[in-house]
């Protein structure tokens, strides 16, 4: 749960991005305790409820298993996190601290982890346990862990048997009432077997079609139903491919850059950007640490000076203050880096898929995609980093052009990009004195010519900025052999 302000989009409430983000009622009218909400008031922030916690709070107390299928920043991890804190605030029995040492109310783990405590360790125990909730699930599938996930269910003992069981949700371990949650911001095959696999007559959270709107009416199951016909009725309510959720507000572009050119027009678009609206905040994606590494460096150190008139005058090419985060580095850095990137008004983060999930970065304006996402997935949860909780916000997806076909991949999902004027932003540097004529292919560009030219110069006159290059293209070009299938002929 980010420290996101829901108050802020309620102040601006006047918005129809914001009106089509926020509900119209309070968190005391969903059936939270009057403290529960204070606290969501006064420490976080949260004013009133998102849409999707509309929905989703009152069918959670009520203690229905559940799928909520919403975009990311809409505010899931609330939905679910309040209406259990509601109930275990709620517990008669309050555990004090002189009753000395006991187990932990809740429980945040992985997939293997969890499962090796669950066959491995004695004093585990779990017979009072009263939620399982898969959060990020179309992530914890795609990282391979279903088979990891099946046997936790089976030792947990909550999932479904076959079709001519009459108990569907066998609780062999305790007879407290088990609520199953499943949240995830993409529908695929894969989160449609294992929410008919772990969740017993659900109810069906979303948003419904392109606009950001409550559906009509919150999708049950009908239990007087025959497994058969409810599983075949389920299984329609969950598509197997289905639309991505993103936010209606985010204006989605790709550009088409040749490889050799990628380099000058990113820094030419980084450079736009902040020239452009100096007070904002971008993040920038990789695939590797070594890219992240590279590019932070470069950022960092590399002068060249924009204007004819002050030719031979060196300063910073990007003014911007320029972060990194990524998996290798060390804990207490990444966490430097993230609390320096949120507080910041106008900054610039590099970073690998770290950032691509669970991380709420206030005012991000701009996501840009240097290296693809791949699966169509990761670019929903990429994107999903700006244009959140009813705030404006552009992406921008760098492209070879023999990669093109990765468009028809993301339409697939209902997800469509319209095509950056990156001619228009090149034209708009100042051309040098050499150069008297713009040109209509962007590899011939004047000013791309002359500002690779000039990162050539500077990498090559720096031994360890050379060497981080080479590393960099080493693992760019390593990346690309780990996508599978129809990826493979695309990317």
């Amino acid at each position: 749960m980010g420290a996101k302000k829901q108050s802020q989009g309620v102040k601006n409430k006047g918005n129809g991005a914001n009106n089509d983000v926020f509900a119209s009622c309070s968190f005391s009218s969903l059936g939270l305790d009057s403290n529960l909400c204070e606290q969501l008031r006064d420490r976080l922030g949260f004013e009133v409820p998102t849409l999707v916690q509309a929905q989703a709070i009152p069918v959670i107390l009520s203690g229905r298993h559940a799928l909520v299928n919403a975009a990311t920043g809409t505010g899931k991890t609330v939905a679910y996190l309040a209406p259990i804190i509601h109930h275990l605030q709620g517990y008669e029995n309050r555990i004090q601290r002189s009753d000395g040492t006991f187990g932990i109310s809740i429980l945040i783990a992985t997939p293997g982890r969890l499962l090796d405590h669950l066959k491995n360790t004695t004093a585990f125990l779990y017979s009072n346990l009263r939620w399982i909730i898969f959060d990020e699930a179309d992530r914890i599938l795609e990282l391979g862990f279903g088979k990891d996930i099946e046997e936790i269910l089976d030792l947990l003992g909550s999932r479904k048997k076959g079709h001519g069981d009459q108990e569907n949700t066998v609780l062999t371990h305790s007879k407290i009432q088990r609520q199953n949650l499943l949240l995830s911001a993409t529908l695929n095959e894969k989160v449609n077997h294992l929410a008919k696999m772990s969740l017993d007559n659900p109810v069906m959270i979303g948003l419904d079609g392109k606009k950001m709107e409550p559906i009509s009416t919150i999708k049950r199951l009908d239990s007087s139903e025959s497994d058969e016909d409810s599983e075949d009725k389920y299984s329609s309510k969950v598509p197997t491919v289905g639309d991505y959720k993103v936010p209606i507000q985010l204006i989605q572009r790709y550009m088409k850059v040749p490889c050799g050119s990628r380099l000058p027009v990113l820094l030419s678009i980084l450079k736009h950007l902040f020239e452009r609206e100096p007070s904002q905040k971008v993040v920038l994606f990789f695939s590797t640490c070594d890219a992240v590494d590279f590019h932070y460096s470069l950022l960092s150190e590399f002068q060249f000076s924009s204007y004819p008139q002050t030719e031979g005058v060196r300063q910073v090419f990007l003014g911007c203050k320029t972060f990194r985060l990524h998996g290798n580095m060390q804990q207490e850095d990444r966490r430097t880096s993230f609390q320096a990137f949120k507080t910041e008004k106008s900054a610039l983060l590099l970073s690998t898929d770290v950032s691509a999930r669970g991380l709420d970065f206030p005012k991000v304006r701009c996501i840009i995609q240097y290296d693809s996402p791949g699966e169509a997935t990761e670019y929903v949860h990429r994107v999903g980093r700006t244009a959140r909780l009813g705030e404006r916000g552009e992406s921008l997806l760098f492209l070879q052009p023999v990669e093109i076909d990765y468009l028809q991949d993301l339409e697939k999902h209902g997800v469509s990009l319209t095509e950056y004027p990156v001619l228009k932003v090149l034209d708009s540097f100042p051309l040098q004195k050499n150069h008297t004529k713009k040109s209509v292919f962007l590899e011939s560009h004047p000013w791309v010519l002359c500002l690779q030219k000039a990162l050539e110069a500077f990498i090559m006159s720096k031994p360890e900025m050379d060497e981080h290059a080479r590393k960099a293209f080493c693992s760019w070009v390593r990346a690309y052999t780990a996508h599978r299938g129809e990826l493979k002929r695309i990317l």
